[in-house]
């Protein structure tokens, strides 16, 4: 604490007007320097009576202890040693020196004067009128009084600035308050001064100056202009460090130094505290006039809401001191939500800026064909830590103001990070369509797919939200991450297609050669993959798991084969199941966790087998369950490979999914990925379709062994197991996706089966 000193003066003593707060020497170049002295009592004149020579020596009786702490003369004890003795037994001084050696003491900052002042004081107030003139005692009270505001700067002085002062000095100067005070209260219950002509001088109000010099004190302090640091700071931050650290000192080395010496109904600890926290509020709210820049809000919040109660009030010297004292907010209340409302409103719009700044830096690596970083193996890309450190950062600083307001800008910065992703979904889409030819084009898509990992991390696991919200985050991540796994994967499905196409083939001897040779394709291809992150390379498999699923599935409800018996549907049932038994450990024993396309395949070979339309429809109700996405069309491509079920029973088993329709929404997508055309069951609902028609159009489909069936209402073709959409709208129970089907194509649907004939009764057989 900074302290100043004050000067001695030589100057003459003159009246001085001690009811103001001033803490200067009285100017005193107004007495005469012939003014004729008081003495002490002990040189009474010798007209005195003894009356009076005995009632001037008990108010000496009872000013010598006071005295026993003033100015040590020869054959005085020093004030440690007058504290030390017993009061009972006071050593009287041997002279009381005159007002010159008094002013003369004082102006050298001698308090010991104190003493003998007060006895001044007192001799003065029990003077007998006829003793002495009005005049002459006016005039001795004028010179007392001069002499106590001399005392009166040099107590407050010391104690304005009280770490500029030894603690003995603190001491003298506290217990000459004290005893001031003490005066003061007597001279109020006692009522006028007993001598006529005097004026009062009492209460003196020293107390009440010492705590107007502390306040005068604490502006000064914290008033200060600090000075420019290298540390870049804005002038109202310097502000608010200078403030906040000269408070916290100040307050603490009161604690330490001030309060053991002070009585305790000077409450000197509140006294200092209430003084500096009135000149704190009064500063930052003059700083609230001006407009602030968002950097100087938040920290006029974080000194308001956190720094200045949690830190310095409740500092750990400070803050058992400070009990019961009631400082209360530096700002109303009502101004602080204005400037939290400002503060989030900054807050939303600069992480804004900063993540469209990121994004657009990194867009620029990826149109100039930079590699990506390699991590661990594995392409990396720093714009994921960027953003979430941007998110982070901004919830941190608004929560080191409080916790509440941390909770109040969550939800705005988390609709930024959306509004950001879908700016990055839009980006990272361009990037596929436009840059398709660049050599890191498939290092960089990897890299941003690796990306999403710590953006979902952080949304699934450290940011709570609501759900709406939560979907909104994600919903972008997981477009961005297909699209990237499309992309990677386009090569690898591109040379299965070729594979996928010999199922068309009637013998089914060729598909479990060509399933061979697709997993072979996949097991190759697997190494390009290995700079995903390890969750990213089970995700990735699981798309390849369904792909196979999928296109299997595919080929099986669009192969042109109608078995009629038993047997051969338990032999394509036993394929279908070593297939599905085939692909389900290839793709675990690679890292894929689909576990729920284990049935997929299984489960369609079980109806294959089943001949009981009973059973039938109990498994295809369980089907239905395990994959809502099952539609009739699907179904009824299925058992369009039983050629032995009547349309009775096929009617009977696809009802079935009537009752699951809607019942369940499909969580993963996989029959909703397949297109198939109606495939009618058997010829004998063709024929009765094509009656309705006409009856002469299917005579030829009883002698022949090989049917060409007539044109349809919409003039295509249609062919033994399948229709052409005119005739499948005339009489489907419900609207139908359909294939146009052509005759004259051989990789289409239509047309009649090589190795496969229609009978009398109108069913297809192998």
């Amino acid at each position: 604490m900074g302290l100043g000193r004050i000067p001695a003066s030589a100057q003459p003593l003159a009246p001085c007007d001690c009811s103001r707060p001033q803490f200067s020497l009285c100017a005193m170049d107004q007495q005469p320097s012939s003014a004729p002295t008081l003495r002490v009592p002990g040189e009474v004149a010798p007209d005195r009576s003894k009356e009076a020579g005995k009632k001037k020596k008990n108010w000496k009786d009872r000013v010598t202890n006071f005295f026993t702490k003033g100015r040590k003369k020869k054959g005085q004890p020093s004030l440690a040693e007058a504290e030390g003795e017993p009061e009972s037994s006071p050593q009287p001084p041997a002279q009381v020196p005159t007002v010159e050696e008094l002013k003369a003491d004082l102006e050298r900052g001698r308090l010991e004067a104190a003493g003998p002042l007060l006895a001044l004081e007192l001799e003065l107030q029990e003077a007998s009128p006829g003793l002495a003139s009005a005049e002459e005692l006016v005039r001795r009270q004028s010179e007392v009084e001069a002499l106590y505001a001399l005392l009166r700067d040099q107590v407050l002085g010391l104690l304005r600035r009280p770490l500029e002062a030894a603690p003995e000095r603190l001491r003298q100067a506290l217990a000459v308050l004290a005893e001031q005070e003490r005066r003061d209260r007597a001279a109020a219950a006692a009522g006028p001064p007993g001598c006529p002509g005097l004026a009062a001088t009492r209460p003196r109000g020293w107390l009440q100056l010492w705590r107007d010099g502390v306040a005068q004190a604490a502006a000064e302090r914290l008033s200060r202009r600090p000075a420019a640091d290298a540390e870049g700071r804005t002038e109202a931050e310097r502000a608010f460090l200078h403030m906040g650290r000269t408070m916290k000192e100040d307050l603490e080395a009161v604690v330490e130094r001030l309060k053991p010496l002070s009585p305790a109904d000077f409450r000197v600890v509140a006294a200092y505290a209430e003084s500096y926290h009135a000149e704190f509020a009064a500063q930052l709210a003059a700083l609230t006039q001006s407009e602030l820049c968002p950097r100087d809000t938040y920290m006029l919040l974080l000194w308001v809401q956190n720094l200045y109660p949690n830190d310095i009030l409740n500092s750990p010297k400070l803050s058992p001191e400070l009990q019961g004292v009631r400082l209360g907010t530096l700002l109303p209340p009502t101004q602080i939500r204005l400037l939290e409302a400002t503060f989030l409103s900054n807050e939303v719009v600069s992480p804004g800026k900063w993540m469209a700044r990121a994004l657009e830096l990194e867009s620029e690596r990826w149109t100039k064909d930079e590699a990506p970083q390699r991590l661990d193996g594995r392409c990396h890309s720093e714009l994921a830590i960027d953003i979430i450190q941007i998110i982070s950062q901004g919830q941190d600083k608004a929560e080191s103001i409080t916790l509440d307001l941390g909770t109040q800008i969550k939800p705005f910065l988390l609709e930024e990070l959306a509004r950001f992703l879908r700016s990055y979904q839009r980006a990272f889409d361009d990037f596929l369509e436009r840059c398709r030819q660049l050599r890191n084009y498939r290092a960089n898509v990897i890299a941003n797919i690796n990306n999403c990992l710590p953006f979902r991390t952080s949304v699934e696991q450290q940011w709570q939200t609501r759900p709406d919200l939560r979907s909104s985050l994600l919903r972008p991540l997981n477009a961005l991450q297909s699209r990237g796994f499309d992309t990677l994967l386009q090569s690898l499905f591109g040379d299965l297609k070729p594979l996928f196409k010999r199922f068309m083939q009637p013998r089914w001897d060729a598909p479990q050669q060509t399933l061979e040779e697709i997993l072979s394709i996949v097991d190759k291809r697997m190494p390009e993959f290995s700079e995903l992150q390890d969750c990213f390379q089970e995700e990735l498999l699981e798309a390849v798991h369904l792909h196979l699923v999928k296109e299997y599935i595919t080929r099986l409800c669009k192969r042109r084969l109608v078995l009629k018996t038993a047997e051969q549907q338990q032999q394509l049932a036993g394929l279908v199941q070593a297939n599905a038994q085939h692909i389900q450990q290839f793709c675990a024993q690679n890292g894929s966790r689909a576990t729920w396309l284990h049935h997929a395949l299984p489960m369609l070979a079980e109806i294959i087998r089943l001949q009981d339309p009973s059973a039938i429809k109990i498994e295809v109700a369980m089907y239905a369950i395990l994959y809502p996405d099952f539609s009739k069309d699907h179904l009824s491509a299925i058992l369009a490979i039983k050629g032995n079920l009547s349309s009775s029973d096929t009617k009977s088993i696809r009802s079935v999914l009537d009752s699951n329709t809607g019942a369940h929404e499909p969580s993963k997508a996989l029959f909703s990925l397949i297109k198939v055309g109606y495939l009618f069951p058997c010829p004998n609902l063709l024929r009765s379709a094509w009656r309705a028609w006409d009856t002469t159009l299917f005579r030829g489909c009883q002698t022949s062994t090989s049917v060409t069936a007539p044109g349809g209402p919409s003039g295509c073709c249609a062919f033994c197991c399948c229709c052409c959409p005119g005739l499948a709208k005339e009489w489907a129970p419900e609207p139908l996706e359909l294939e146009q089907l052509c005759p004259d194509d051989p990789s289409c649907g239509a047309g009649a089966v090589e190795g496969s004939s229609v009978d009398e009764s109108g069913a297809c057989m192998p």
